[in-house]
């Protein structure tokens, strides 16, 4: 437990240096707090004199005491004010630099991380984890500093009062301590199962959002529902406990003060005869004052609790080792001859390589096919060109450069990629096709771009042309037209190499006559790799290379290999025959 307690205190403390840089206007908030406080013992020590006038028979100051009340609550008001505002203004700037850190460490987790992560956790961390994390650095700490300050008040005026007395409450610091602790881990504990299942329920929605049309087309509805509602089911579930545990620990540690009030109020009956009347009143008052703030302490630790337990998850994802890039080689562009030699890849985890031994070569400006069944390789392959792995057996040369050794954003600037899943966003064609670093293309190279992929076939026929916003993933466009934009932007960055990831294989005929003649026109003048499920797109390819369980089984021309009689004529023979049929 003191590992536990020890750890947590060290997260909290780490989530207080994001406070660091705003420690100018934490410390307002602290005076404002400390102004409001100081009200709380100054309440009590006027109800003393309040009575210990009216005891008098000249009420000497009488009339001024109403003024000095309005005057204490204008100074409290200032107090809170101070306090609440720049603590505010404190908490938001904290959560926002949080926020942002874990979305920009996002952008540079390698690939492995996303294959490896829950979509729906790694959303909810960001909005709902963080959201957390401003209770523990907002509410809770605003509770701490302002309700601290104003328990240390009262206690200051009751041992000013009479110390003998005052040592009741010292005798339960104990008592509460253990009871804190215990309410702490317990708190804690519960958090980590709320954050995980409503990680769950993002995931789900998620999934539920993108996949719509696949969930009403194979009658999912019931199965996705029954999903969701165990996710919810268990999320109500933990959220319960933790009402529970927060509902028993406040009455119970209610009543131990309320005990310790009691007999402080009978103990103070026989040690206080000397005392005035004002001075009995005012003792008990600020004693009768201090439960609030206590009670408000032990609220405040809930938060301080969920708090700890979400920057604890993003404080993982901080730490996390991103992307490795320790290459130095740049080019302003490269010729593009690729070789592979004696290249094997292993995915963590698997239990078989998905490369083995590949060695070949391709000259700038050649056209390479990959081909070959489902798991052979050829994504893979791929993806590691563009180093969304790390390859450590057999080397990757670009130019005779190992492309470790390239620096990540100049290799990647080398090469142009479009996948069979393309991905757009909701936002214009313009702005899809000048993506990222495309940002600053001009509206003619733009449309150049399209026009050459044959996309203006159809961005023309839009009201709005280019301007047009193509909704979630492009969900307003067809397959064909989503494929003619992504080549519209790979030819728009005009890189030296081309990968072609199946970029036609879930295409209609007429969308796939478009998609070839643009490729034709872009696959001329630079090195291009194409993996190719349809085996009629890839016949003009200087090399095609037929792969199989991770190893390249045939190598050559078409020609070459329909003479061969081998691995690729039986593929072409069965599409053949395939398409033979499907046309009958």
């Amino acid at each position: 437990m003191k590992k536990k307690s020890k750890a947590s205190a060290q997260v909290y403390k780490r989530l207080l240096t994001y406070v660091k840089p705003h420690a100018g206007l934490y410390v307002i908030s602290v005076v404002g707090y400390l102004i409001y406080s100081s009200t709380e013992p100054l309440f009590a020590a006027m109800i003393k004199h309040i009575i210990d006038t009216l005891q008098t028979e000249s009420r000497e100051g009488m009339y001024y005491l109403p003024l000095l009340f309005s005057g204490l609550i204008a100074v409290r008001g200032l107090g809170a004010y101070l306090g609440n505002y720049f603590l505010a203004k404190v908490s938001t700037n904290v959560v926002h630099a949080l926020r942002c850190e874990i979305f920009d460490q996002y952008t540079r987790l390698p690939t492995a991380y996303f294959d490896s992560n829950n979509s729906g956790y790694m959303i909810s961390r960001i909005t709902n984890n963080v959201g957390e994390v401003t209770k523990a650095t907002t509410d809770a700490l605003r509770t701490f500093v302002r309700e601290g300050l104003t328990a240390a008040g009262l206690l200051i005026y009751l041992f000013y009062s009479n110390w003998m007395l005052s040592m009741v409450f010292v005798g339960l610091t104990p008592i509460i301590v253990l009871l804190v602790i215990y309410v702490s881990k317990r708190l804690r504990m519960i958090s980590k199962k709320i954050q995980g299942s409503i990680g769950d329920m993002t995931h789900i929605t998620s999934e539920l959002v993108g996949g719509h049309r696949v969930v009403r087309s194979y009658g999912g509805e019931d199965y996705e529902r029954r999903r969701f509602l165990e996710s919810s089911s268990f999320n109500r579930r933990q959220s319960l406990k933790l009402a529970t545990t927060l509902a028993i620990h406040n009455p119970i540690m209610q009543l131990i003060i309320a005990l310790a009030l009691s007999s402080l109020m009978y103990m103070a009956l026989f040690f206080m005869k000397q005392s005035s009347a004002g001075e009995f009143v005012g003792y008990l008052t600020a004693a009768f004052l201090l439960p609030r703030p206590i009670r408000q302490l032990s609220d405040a630790n809930g938060d301080i609790q969920k708090g700890i337990v979400a920057a604890e998850s993003l404080f993982e994802i901080l730490d996390e080792p991103v992307e490795s890039d320790e290459g130095t080689y740049q080019t302003e562009r490269c010729k593009g001859a690729l070789e592979f030699k004696n290249l094997s890849f292993q995915y963590a985890g698997a239990n078989e390589p998905a490369l083995t031994d590949i060695n070949f070569k391709v000259e700038p400006g050649q056209t390479i096919a990959l081909v070959g069944a489902s798991g052979g390789g050829k994504s893979t392959l791929a993806n590691l060109v563009s180093r969304f792995y790390p390859h450590e057996t057999g080397e990757i040369l670009l130019d005779g450069v190992e492309i470790n050794n390239y620096q990540l954003t100049n290799l990647r600037k080398q090469l142009g990629l479009v996948n069979q899943q393309v991905t757009l966003f909701n936002d214009t064609i313009a702005n899809n096709i000048a993506y990222g670093a495309l940002a600053t293309a001009s509206r003619s190279e733009i449309t150049a771009a399209a026009v050459d992929a044959y996309a203006m076939e159809f961005i023309s026929k839009l009201d709005l042309g280019l301007d047009t916003e193509i909704g979630e993933n492009g969900v307003k466009l067809s397959g064909g037209q989503r494929q003619r934009l992504a080549l519209a932007r790979a030819l728009l960055k005009d890189a030296p190499i081309l990968i072609l990831d199946e970029a036609t294989s879930a295409l209609d005929t007429e969308s796939e006559r478009f998609i070839q003649a643009a490729l034709q026109k872009v696959m001329s003048n630079r090195t291009t790799l194409v993996i190719a499920h349809r085996l009629s797109t890839i016949e003009s390819a200087d090399m095609i290379l037929v792969m199989d369980h991770g190893r390249i089984v045939e190598r050559g021309s078409h020609q070459e290999l329909i003479e061969k009689n081998g691995a690729y004529a039986r593929l072409h023979q069965m599409q053949f025959k395939k398409q033979h049929e499907s046309n009958d």
